[in-house]
């Protein structure tokens, strides 16, 4: 299969039948990506498991899990020993939260473009009383060296994106934030979730080692809900003070001192029990991109001349800047996403649903997120339409 042309989608777009891919233009490949109809057929799996095996259904679980985490791994080119999984994000980050030293430190450091599952927990966190150091995030250039320096000798944590997830801006210079974080005995938190698949990522080769990295599968991946991680630097020895049962899993017949156990590592960020249909769907997944050699290069290559087609054919349709813009952002340094910045985004998104050309936006960022089994065709043909609503 080759990468020209009409870029794998013929081929492609097949394996994606339920979620009618050739029938509607899905341009939310930054949000929601289809799922692969292998994924359909891994939660059949799942429940006639559980039908099967009733209790003993945990067995095979864990085996699905543990493909999960070599999953994630292979895409932070990490080990999936230092991978813990979770249902979303959120309750990733507030379990690494409740795990930082707050009695000796009340400092947050992070930025005004962070997801609101950073940006919401961090401000009801001020309202508390800690003391949280908010940088600009833009312009993206040197944001990184703008949060080096908010970072002392007072400050807790730092809490970041990799990608900007408002405009798929590339934050770059991470490697500078992380020895800052070192020198100072902050805990530094990479959110990577508009990151992780459609740009290639490294933990080495970024300088990250020493760094917690969250994100999962809803975008990029094509994993679905209930997929995400935290990637724990190997050797944490921390304690969440927000702790499931499945953290000392493998002590639990033991005799319990005064002191609460964890295992080491990603172990002691485990959870507790949940519904293991999302595993089953995501290793099924992972597969099938293994199968299909949809590896992270590869899709960014994809991703690149997408969005060069959509930002080719929207500046053609030569819009008053004023009315609506493309975000000025070079292609080695934007992500997975076209962002078009104009007042009226969030009506656009609406209109251009009914038109079956689904977007969505943030603020005054309208996105346009591909995905490799979106045409050629697909988005001329979304383009056009947003011209017609535009004008």
């Amino acid at each position: 299969m080759g990468d020209s042309g009409s870029l794998l989608t013929t081929e492609l777009a097949a394996h994606y039948s339920r979620f009618r891919v050739t029938e509607r233009v899905l341009l939310t490949g930054h949000s929601h990506q289809a799922w692969p109809d292998v994924g359909f057929e891994a939660q059949q799996r799942a429940w006639l498991d559980a039908a099967e095996f009733v209790d003993d259904k945990w067995e095979r679980a864990a085996l699905q899990a543990a493909r999960v985490r070599e999953g994630f791994a292979r895409l932070l080119g990490d080990s999936p020993d230092n991978v813990a999984l979770g249902q979303n994000t959120h309750e990733l980050v507030t379990r690494w939260l409740s795990a930082l030293p707050f009695r000796l430190r009340h400092r947050i450091v992070t930025t005004d473009g962070e997801f609101h599952t950073i940006r919401r927990q961090v401000d009801r966190l001020a309202e508390e009383g800690v003391d949280v150091v908010t940088v600009a995030a833009r312009p993206v250039e040197d944001v990184a060296e703008r949060v080096g320096r908010a970072i002392d000798d007072r400050t807790l944590a730092v809490m970041v994106s990799s990608v900007l997830f408002e405009t798929a801006e590339i934050v770059v210079g991470l490697d500078r934030v992380a020895r800052a974080c070192e020198k100072h005995g902050a805990a530094l938190l990479v959110d990577a979730y508009h990151h992780l698949n459609v740009v290639s990522f490294d933990v080495r080769a970024m300088g990250l080692e020493g760094a917690f990295i969250t994100g999962g599968g809803y975008k990029y991946c094509q994993l679905g809900e209930g997929n995400c991680f935290l990637r724990v630097p190997a050797g944490t020895r921390l304690r969440p003070v927000l702790t499931g049962w499945y953290a000392e899993f493998e002590a639990l017949e033991q005799t319990h001192d005064a002191r609460v156990s964890y295992a080491r590592g990603a172990g002691a960020f485990a959870g507790a029990t949940y519904d293991p249909t999302s595993h089953y769907r995501a290793a099924a997944v992972f597969d099938f991109h293994v199968w299909q050699g949809l590896t992270p290069d590869r899709l960014r290559a994809i991703s690149v001349r997408q969005i060069g087609l959509l930002e080719g054919a929207f500046r053609a349709l030569d819009v008053d800047p004023s009315v609506a813009c493309v975000e000025s952002v070079s292609a080695d340094r934007r992500a997975g996403f076209l962002a078009i910045r104009t007042a009226r985004a969030a009506d656009l998104a609406r209109a251009l649903r009914q038109q079956a050309v689904f977007a969505d936006a943030r603020g005054e960022i309208l996105r346009l997120g591909p995905a490799p089994y979106v045409s050629d065709e697909q988005m001329r043909a979304a383009i056009a339409t947003l011209s017609r609503l535009i004008t």
